[in-house]
């Protein structure tokens, strides 16, 4: 095996662990965007996280921002009015802390 062998086996691994990390950050950022809006749903308890649940798997569905637009789109069933750039704001301090929650979690 070459040194370059072991530098492009290194940046495999790089590359999959922060592949990972990203992947379990965004989790965590719509499992917080869904907990907050089950809060101002009125929903608490196990029909808060099971809302939270369905937003992390409204992502799944259609990656880029769907969870933010089930969110407003639950909000408007709901009567409640929100623009859509507010949920975004959310969910962006959602993400700063799941990244904050993730990166401590790796630290162990």
């Amino acid at each position: 095996m070459t040194i370059f062998d072991d530098r492009e086996k290194a940046f495999e691994a790089k590359y999959r662990n922060d592949q990972e990390t990203q992947f379990k950050i965004n989790i965590r950022r719509d499992k917080l965007l869904g907990l907050w809006a089950a809060a101002k749903l009125g929903l608490d308890g196990d029909a808060a996280k099971a809302y939270a649940l369905a937003v992390v798997d409204a992502e799944f569905s259609e990656p880029d921002h769907d969870a933010s637009h089930k969110v407003v789109r639950d909000f408007a069933a709901a009567g409640i009015t929100i623009a859509e750039k507010d949920v975004q704001i959310e969910m962006s301090r959602c993400r700063e802390q799941a990244r904050v929650e993730i990166l401590e979690a790796l630290k162990g």
